[in-house]
């Protein structure tokens, strides 16, 4: 299993952008790579196929922003926010998220494996068709969420809460009902059968 990230240091960076207006910005396929973003507002900014490669993003605004074949590898995110920001088909492997925001967060596609979103408010999220393997969802509030055909194999899901969330099509082979609170959340039967199999039953057709 992937060492959690929550502890450990930014990404050594060698230049840094701080307090800029990139309001409604177009990003094109440009590469920023080991920069730290400190107070940029990032709100409304459109990314087509732009790459941020370990960068740092403290007390950043991603609200309303849309990112569609974008990549943000190994990045860190402190202290943002990123209420109504949009990503599609984009890549996040590896980025850490600590004390941000994300009300009405919207995820289509993509590869968000090993990001670290430990005690992340992700109440109404939605990720469709996303890949989570090995993602550290440890402590998440994810009540009324949307998990919808998302590869969450090997995630860390420890103390995380799904109450009410829709996880139909999703891979749960990494979910202890003993130690995920999983109430009123919509399932398929098949996954049923892996949760009861985890929770130490014995499931047999007759």
């Amino acid at each position: 299993m992937a060492q959690r990230r929550g502890g450990t240091p930014d990404p050594e960076t060698t230049s840094t952008v701080s307090g800029e207006d990139w309001y409604g910005r177009r990003l094109g396929e440009e590469t920023f790579e080991r920069v730290a973003f400190l107070d940029v507002d990032f709100t409304e900014v459109v990314g087509e196929g732009a790459t941020f490669s370990e960068c740092v993003f403290r007390g950043c605004r991603f609200n309303a922003s849309v990112h569609t074949g974008s990549a943000f590898a190994n990045c860190t995110f402190r202290r943002s926010s990123l209420f109504d920001a949009s990503f599609t088909r984009a890549k996040l492997m590896g980025s850490m998220f600590d004390n941000c925001t994300f009300g009405a967060l919207k995820v289509e596609g993509g590869d968000w494996s090993f990001v670290g979103l430990p005690g992340a408010d992700l109440r109404g999220a939605v990720f469709r068709g996303v890949r989570m393997r090995e993602a550290d969802l440890t402590g998440a509030k994810c009540r009324e969420a949307q998990f919808r055909d998302t590869d969450l194999s090997g995630a860390w899901v420890f103390g995380a809460s799904f109450e009410k969330s829709d996880l139909r099509g999703s891979d749960l082979s990494a979910f202890d009902p003993a130690e995920v609170t999983l109430r009123d959340a919509v399932i398929t039967a098949d996954q049923a059968v892996v949760l009861a199999v985890a929770f130490g039953l014995d499931v047999r057709a007759e």
